[in-house]
């Protein structure tokens, strides 16, 4: 097993490791990127090369430019789009076609829109809605949408028209959709994007609140300060810098070489 050394001017950032083979379910970290490259079919290179661990329970930033890559990134780890070359663990699971459905059980995507996850008559069907696809039915589909409708402090409005909520109150909301599948991995793409205050404050305090893997992509770097405790940078679709998120931001002419500051 060899090294990857990623580095800013000659000085090293982090040391990630490049693996040839997935390891036992039972000790593999929560996410691993195996040499992950993708480009779109226009040949545009979304991605080159990127090795990335993410260990079980971290919450971890994803932060970089506009196209650096995140996005596409984040696609991949539940099977929205497939590798150019590389590969994609969940849990030690490769990511492919035999095992995708499977894999977005493990791995909930909450987009930025959250009307993109709410289109159900009241806020109760909507969080219904993820579970009942991957066959929940009877007390378990009800105690499942009771813990997320309960994790995300939404009980109160189960039926309530999603149209009638807030902007906040609709990302707890799409929150809650896929809470109530149970993920191991929880990727967030720009949670708090136009949130008032209370309205970020009341998210990340949910947020901190859940045992699952974290993976928050986002420009907002105070908020993924208040979240994460490690910092990933991509840029034109490599890694260039991973470590302590307060390191990382603490760095400002890091910052400005990508874009951040």
């Amino acid at each position: 097993m060899d090294l990857l050394l990623c580095s800013r001017l000659g000085r090293p950032r982090c040391l990630c490791r490049r693996l040839d083979r997935p390891v036992n379910e039972s000790t593999a970290p929560a996410v691993r990127l195996a040499g992950l490259t993708f480009a779109y079919p226009d040949g545009t290179g979304a991605l080159r090369g990127v090795d990335l661990d993410i260990a079980r329970g971290e919450r971890v930033a994803i932060l970089g430019p506009n196209g650096a890559g995140k996005s596409t990134l984040m696609l991949h780890l539940n099977g929205v789009l497939s590798a150019t070359s590389g590969e994609v663990y969940i849990g030690g699971t490769r990511v492919d076609r035999t095992t995708v459905r499977a894999v977005r059980r493990r791995v909930g995507v909450v987009f930025q829109d959250p009307d993109d996850q709410l289109f159900m008559p009241t806020v109760e069907q909507d969080v219904a809605f993820g579970p009942v696809n991957f066959g929940m039915r009877g007390e378990d589909l009800a105690e499942n949408v009771r813990f997320a409708l309960a994790a995300v402090g939404m009980t109160d409005r189960a039926d309530r028209s999603p149209a009638r909520l807030s902007l906040g109150e609709r990302r707890r909301a799409a929150l809650a959709t896929v809470l109530a599948c149970r993920p191991e991995v929880l990727v967030l793409d720009e949670p708090a994007a136009n949130l008032d205050p209370v309205a970020r404050r009341e998210l990340a305090e949910i947020l901190l609140t859940l045992p699952t893997t974290l993976v928050l992509v986002t420009h907002d770097l105070p908020y993924a300060q208040r979240i994460c405790e490690r910092a990933v940078i991509l840029d034109s679709g490599r890694i260039v810098a991973d470590g302590p998120i307060d390191e990382i931001l603490a760095d400002a002419q890091l910052l400005a070489a990508h874009r951040l500051s």
